[in-house]
């Protein structure tokens, strides 16, 4: 369980990535490819005070089209050329870092008529973002003190088949412990038997396709448990 310090210097982090995502939302254009989107979401994170990443050298992880439903590492991450377009998932993952303490929070963004749009006409955008956001929400209310990292991934991904989707993350997992060290980190996956409250932190991060869909969605936010042992979000 964290200490109230440790929740406020995670928080302020978190925050600053949740602003960027906000702002990013109203900045992209149909004109945008994830190499400037990459740079917009740095930029802005620099106005913020975060220059660093704790994620390899990607302080920010942009997908889209061709490659919405790609899910690849951080060291492995360079940003391509294609452009939003008309209609188009724009999915922004951003891990900025400040005195060991880590933000990590990723957003889809649904582009229509060359515009991000909070509420989409088109299906498969609405269903995808509408089912992670259900999902947050039932995540919330499942997890307790006794639940383990092998629990959550096994009611995560029964959750994603039984809802007609697929889970794109290419380790299958659905997120991780919030560590002072990259290689440190425990995932959320089939085989981890340690409590999630033995972690000061975890991300949920669901990375999702419709069965036979065109578009991945990611939305990722950090949690903890109070010291009365319920779960809240930073």
């Amino acid at each position: 369980m964290p200490t109230a310090l440790e929740i406020d210097q995670h928080r302020e982090v978190q925050n600053a990535a949740k602003s960027v995502l906000a702002r990013l939302g109203e900045l992209i254009t149909a004109n945008d490819t994830e190499k400037s989107i990459t740079e917009k979401a740095q930029h802005l994170l620099a106005e913020h005070g975060y220059t660093e990443t704790w994620y390899y050298n990607c302080p920010a992880l942009v997908l889209l089209g061709s490659r919405s439903c790609v899910s690849i590492s951080g060291k492995d991450y360079a940003p391509r050329e294609e452009r939003v377009g008309a209609s188009n998932l724009v999915t922004i993952d951003l891990s900025p870092v400040k005195d060991y303490c880590w933000g990590d929070c990723a957003r889809s963004f649904a582009i229509e008529n060359g515009k991000v749009t909070e509420a989409p006409t088109l299906l498969e955008f609405k269903n995808g973002m509408g089912f992670l956001e259900q999902m947050h929400q039932q995540m919330m209310k499942l997890v307790r003190p006794q639940t383990t990292f092998g629990d959550l991934f096994n009611w995560s991904n029964m959750r994603i088949r039984q809802s007609g989707f697929v889970n794109l993350d290419y380790r299958g997992n659905v997120g991780h412990s919030i560590a002072t060290n990259r290689d440190e980190r425990q995932f959320i996956e089939s085989d981890n038997d340690a409590l999630l409250i033995d972690v000061p932190f975890f991300s949920f991060e669901p990375f999702i396709r419709l069965k036979g869909g065109k578009w991945g969605f990611k939305h990722e936010g950090i949690f903890y448990f109070n010291h009365q042992g319920a779960l809240e979000e930073l």
